[in-house]
């Protein structure tokens, strides 16, 4: 008893500590926002402190759900929380399924083995942390025996990156980070170091140079077909762009066209 006492004031003050963090972001946001002008964040800004508010909340949640199964007595791991449903995940994705069976099946009364009645079933977003691999291309000689003229062999197929690392797979997931998730070659760099993979930036940026030139037909076509159309649409976002020899930052243009 007192050690389930114990585990609940344990419980207790860690939900509270959670309660106080999330006033702490809170507060700090709402300063931000309505203090001095000097004060102020830019609007893109407001992302960061709001991501912190929502890891506040789910440190809250969590400390609050342990209190309700110390309460219930259901420290060894089974759900007390209120359950959630999100809807259904996309029926194209992989299913693994595990089944998890109870200690035993018998029955407590000593009647024997029970019958399955029916089953709860849940569904939850599982990643596979990203791998890196080899590809090892073979391409074998082959000679007639009874001559010495014949031999033949293969052509190499054609890369990017001729006689280079990388393949085509591995140049499109640098750029699509570059430039689809603002990752910039230094911190891509860092994440495949990680892995024991040492690409440094200038790398990094040649490959997605000798991409874009050879991309550059398919812009080419976009480009007419766009120029082809009735009525374009276009939307205009800023971004910061660093200024070689400046030591500064300039205005860039993002430009979408429909």
């Amino acid at each position: 008893m007192k050690a389930l006492l114990a585990e609940a004031q344990a419980a207790l003050a860690e939900s509270e500590e959670a309660r106080r963090r999330l006033e702490s972001v809170v507060s700090q946001l709402n300063h931000e926002k309505f203090g001095a002008k000097s004060e102020k964040l830019h609007p893109d800004q407001y992302h960061l402190p709001l991501e912190d508010v929502e890891i506040a909340q789910g440190v809250l949640d969590a400390a609050q759900e342990k209190v309700q199964r110390v309460i219930r007595g259901c420290s060894d791991g089974a759900s007390g929380s209120r359950q959630r449903n999100r809807g259904h995940l996309p029926a194209h994705l992989p299913r693994v399924e595990r089944i998890i069976e109870p200690k035993s099946t018998l029955c407590p009364c000593g009647c024997g083995e029970m019958a399955r009645i029916g089953e709860d079933v849940s569904e939850r977003l599982d990643a596979i942390p990203a791998q890196l691999r080899v590809l090892v291309t073979r391409r074998p000689k082959y000679a007639c025996r009874r001559c010495s003229g014949a031999v033949v062999q293969a052509h190499a197929p054609e890369h990017v990156v001729p006689g280079g690392l990388p393949t085509e797979a591995l140049i499109a997931q640098v750029i699509i980070a570059k430039f689809g998730d603002h990752l910039p070659f230094y911190r891509q760099a860092e994440i495949y170091a990680r892995q024991g993979i040492q690409l440094d930036r200038a790398t990094l940026g040649n490959w997605a140079g000798r991409a874009c030139f050879h991309l550059k037909p398919i812009a080419d076509h976009m480009r007419g077909h766009l120029a082809a159309a009735e009525r374009l649409f276009m939307d205009e976002t800023t971004a910061p762009v660093l200024d070689p020899g400046r030591g500064k930052v300039k205005k860039g243009f993002f430009w979408a066209i429909a």
